[in-house]
């Protein structure tokens, strides 16, 4: 990627955000660690950004507060086979006619091209899953009221008559922050006020975990272990999380990326 290339996607990066860290600028620029540092210096001495530990922050942030989340441009290329696989199987359980609904995320964002196949009811706060859904599917699309979230493209409100107490899903897709012995956790109230509100709405929630997710922690909790109906998660599981879930009575769904055909197969346990 070319040097100036780079400084807009980091200068884009830091608009309206507390810090941006390194790794989020690696992540996002597929670059070295050297190469983000030397860049953030280049633009502190042209007063462009202000280099801070760590990272590095707007010289004039946006009044306009943001949510404890990354972009979605730096989680939506990150364990990509692994979302790819998961959001299949979730697919896989819908059936035509169904209402859903699918929280914004990047691995719930992988779910729209399977289900372009498919016609459903999908009530969503993700911009990026209406806009797909709408352009490539015949599914029926309803979107919540709030503000939109541009660097986690969701839609978010902090009020109760958002729309959302009035449609019903036999099954809610979400992914998560963490996933631990005390249930799904979320890192901004924002989020946690919003996804509460939607899986008041479903009678079965289904969470699309990656296996690394089970080693995540945050600091506030979405929902207990007794809540989730069903885990979708790829073949890196541990024994331990797996017999975790099993103890909570939790179904499993193993989405295999390593299979011997090259192909994902999916395996229920």
């Amino acid at each position: 990627m070319h040097e100036s290339e780079r400084h807009r996607l980091i200068l884009s990066a830091v608009e309206g955000r507390p810090v941006v860290t390194v790794s989020d600028l690696v992540t996002l620029t597929g670059v070295s660690e050297a190469t983000i540092r030397r860049d953030i210096a280049t633009l502190h001495v042209q007063k462009k950004l202000r280099r801070v530990r760590g990272g590095a922050e707007a010289i004039a942030p946006l009044q306009f507060v943001g949510i404890n989340a990354r972009p979605f441009a730096v989680n939506e290329g990150i364990r990509l086979a692994e979302k790819r696989a998961i959001a299949r199987a979730a697919v896989d359980l819908c059936g035509d006619g169904e209402p859903i609904i699918i929280n914004g995320g990047t691995t719930t964002f992988q779910m729209v091209h399977p289900l372009t196949a498919k016609r459903l009811q999908v009530f969503t706060n993700s911009f990026p899953i209406a806009d797909h859904l709408l352009k490539h599917s015949k599914n029926t699309v309803l979107l919540p009221a709030g503000a939109i979230y541009r660097e986690q493209n969701i839609i978010l409100s902090p009020f109760d008559e958002d729309g959302s107490r009035h449609f019903y899903a036999r099954r809610m897709f979400m992914g998560c922050r963490g996933l631990g012995p005390l249930g799904l956790m979320e890192g901004d109230p924002l989020l946690v006020q919003a996804e509460q509100k939607l899986i008041g709405q479903a009678e079965e929630l289904v969470v699309l975990a990656d296996s690394s997710k089970f080693a995540a922690r945050s600091s506030l909790l979405l929902c207990p272990l007794s809540r989730i109906h069903t885990v979708i998660t790829d073949d890196g599981i541990t024994d331990r999380d797996a017999r975790m879930l099993e103890a909570a009575e939790i179904r499993l769904i193993v989405a295999q990326t390593r299979a011997a055909d090259g192909k994902d197969a999916v395996q229920a346990e």
